[in-house]
């Protein structure tokens, strides 16, 4: 990324339809052209990424000032709360993970998704600029709890052996948040010992939104779950808020606040 256009980056949520397109379009951009996924809700013709979630989530928009108004997004974070997900009947990843050691948690919850950025503004301050705006939502709504599921490209699950046998051994959440993948595409990630695991080629196997998360204290749900309708194989991450080690949420909330 021009490290130049920095100044640049705001973030806001959806106002109306035409900011909720804005990012549908990037998530198509990003979700089906550039990663091959699909799904029953996908609009191949206006070329909309959307699902029956989104009127029931906030949404966070990464936009740079210097594109036109009607291009200016250039990142997303899907925010979707308890009350929305019982608006919508469940939530996203309810479909890939048992989430009832969560829901009956008492905590307050909030599900973190469809989370992408444009291919020109990836390498870590977009990512911060949203980072940002999600703690602020975090805050002034008392979250305890956050989670969602993070995907690596492609259904071969032992191409990517490595990488989800280290998360297994190092990452994963204690009994009492330990969620469950469900369902006939269920993969366990223990897939090696962890003696053997040649953790800095793991890690760099491991995308980047994970190794964020695993920064500020998250950890993962056990077992993966490929998604072949969306080309990816998925982790549930957990993040109690409380964990998060403060010099990183330093990090994640210095710089330009929401304006939304």
């Amino acid at each position: 990324m021009d490290m130049t256009k920095t100044t640049t980056l705001r973030v806001d949520t959806a106002q109306n339809k035409d900011d909720l397109r804005q990012a549908q379009r990037l998530r198509y951009d990003v979700f089906v052209d550039e990663l091959g996924g699909d799904g029953p809700h996908v609009d191949h013709v206006r070329r909309l990424e959307q699902d029956q979630y989104d009127p029931h989530a906030t949404h966070l928009l990464l936009r740079d000032q210097s594109r036109p108004d009607d291009d200016s997004v250039v990142g997303v974070y899907r925010l979707l709360s308890s009350a929305g997900a019982q608006a919508a009947g469940q939530f996203y990843c309810e479909d890939e993970y048992d989430l009832s050691l969560l829901k009956n948690s008492q905590k307050r919850l909030l599900e973190l998704g469809r989370s992408c950025l444009h291919k020109d503004y990836r390498g870590g301050a977009g990512l911060m600029h949203l980072w940002g705006a999600v703690s602020d939502y975090v805050t002034a709504n008392n979250i305890e709890i956050l989670f969602g599921v993070a995907s690596f490209h492609g259904t071969d699950p032992q191409k990517i052996a490595a990488a989800l046998s280290l998360l297994h051994h190092d990452y994963l959440a204690p009994t009492r948040y330990r969620v469950h993948a469900i369902g006939p595409t269920a993969q366990s990630m223990n897939l090696q010992p962890k003696a053997t695991i040649d953790k800095v080629s793991a890690l760099r196997d491991t995308p980047a939104l994970i190794k964020a998360y695993l920064r500020l204290g998250g950890m993962v749900g056990k077992g993966a779950f490929v998604d072949h309708a969306f080309n990816t194989t998925d982790v549930c991450l957990i993040l109690p808020t409380d964990a998060v080690n403060e010099r990183q949420r330093r990090l994640y909330t210095r710089g330009p606040r929401s304006n939304g």
